[in-house]
């Protein structure tokens, strides 16, 4: 097994592409391009992560020390209520901040190339309402089993995605027709998850209703495997379709030019990021603002090209993390803003231990980002 070790060129597109060497693994040809400052914000991105992650075993309405969080981890020994709080909640929920938010903006980054819109996420475009709406039929049928609800999450943003796309290619898909249909389509499919929720019981109806905001609050282990064994058969399939995702971005004659089949690929891409954003949903609800977000986060920093499915992945993956922890801290963040200042009733006790939604957060997040795009773009006749 041999292996080059892959050249980047400067920042500028043309020669970037032109200077990339290919990466060479045993008799077959594996080949990527990955320029320099992309490696770095993907390995700045995941070590963000990883660093969160950490924290977020340590704080919480039981502190832990990182000696004590190192013996809950390695050895499963020491105070019973922290390795409790440390195997059983803290560190499922922060691993499943990661998995999904890496699905999350990868799902968008296939979508944004596809589209060639920086708006056309899954959240934007109606693929993460459609999936929400097959998850509340699973939970309002059958009761709302893990499994149930990923598959039911998956089949509705894939008939969601059928129906936005054959509505939206009628002579061509363009970006911003995509995005206005599906912003559409966002709005019906909004009237009937609330119609379904009233035709539920009170129970169902909470459950859905919670997992609706988007929360990581709750989730254990089995949510866990669900997205780890989904995203290791997705992104290794996503990853070998990023070289023709890359020629797509440059248009569908010049793909078509360089052997790209287009409508078969955009075809592959578009269930893949369906499978993708649908199991993120599934475990965590539909979360906005990452989909949307991270790829164009990514290419900022990096000054790519184009969009990079590796780094849109990390820097998601970075953003639900640290939007995680901020949902985890926030009354306690109150709490000790109350101290500060004893006259003002800022949180009543009995919220104090309560955990904000992460999709709460990101909601915030994703409205300001949203304004910052569309002022960035006035007048340039672009979405």
């Amino acid at each position: 097994m041999t292996a080059t070790e892959v050249r980047t060129g400067p920042e500028k597109p043309g020669r970037a592409l032109a200077t990339a060497r290919p990466v060479r693994w045993g008799a077959g040809r594996i080949s990527f391009r990955m320029h320099r400052r992309t490696a770095l914000v993907s390995g700045g991105a995941l070590l963000l992560a990883a660093l969160l992650l950490l924290v977020s075993l340590c704080v919480g309405s039981y502190p832990v020390a990182l000696p004590d969080v190192a013996r809950a981890l390695f050895y499963g020994t020491g105070d019973r209520l922290a390795v409790h709080f440390v195997n059983q909640e803290r560190l499922p929920q922060a691993l499943l901040a990661i998995l999904a938010g890496c699905a999350l903006g990868m799902s968008g980054a296939i979508f944004q190339s596809v589209s060639r819109n920086a708006l056309a996420s899954p959240d934007v475009i109606g693929f993460n309402s459609g999936a929400a709406t097959g998850a509340i039929l699973v939970i309002v049928t059958f009761g709302g089993a893990a499994a149930s609800v990923a598959a039911g999450a998956i089949i509705g943003g894939l008939v969601t995605a059928l129906l936005v796309s054959a509505l939206a290619s009628r002579g061509g898909l363009h970006g911003i027709r995509l995005v206005l249909i599906g912003l559409g389509v966002t709005a019906m499919l909004g009237s009937v998850n609330s119609y379904l929720l009233t035709r539920s019981s009170l129970n169902d109806s909470q459950n859905a209703h919670i997992w609706l905001v988007g929360t990581l609050n709750g989730r254990g282990w089995s949510s866990v495997q669900i997205m780890a064994v989904a995203l290791l058969v997705l992104v290794p399939l996503a990853l070998l379709f990023g070289r023709r995702l890359r020629m797509m971005e440059l248009g569908d004659d010049l793909a078509t030019g360089l052997g790209v089949r287009v409508n078969a690929s955009r075809l592959a891409l578009t269930v893949l990021g369906i499978g993708l954003c649908g199991v993120a949903v599934a475990s965590a609800g539909p979360i906005p603002f990452i989909a949307l977000a991270a790829p164009q986060i990514a290419v900022m920093v990096s000054r790519s090209p184009g969009v990079s499915l590796v780094s849109a992945g990390a820097v998601g993956a970075g953003l639900l993390s640290a939007a995680h922890l901020a949902s985890s801290q926030f009354f306690t963040a109150l709490v000790w803003a109350d101290q500060q200042v004893g006259w003002i009733r800022i949180v009543e006790e009995s919220q104090r231990n309560n955990l904000l939604p992460v999709g709460v957060t990101t909601a915030v997040l994703g409205g300001v980002y949203l304004a910052w795009v569309l002022f960035r773009r006035r007048g340039t006749g672009t979405a």
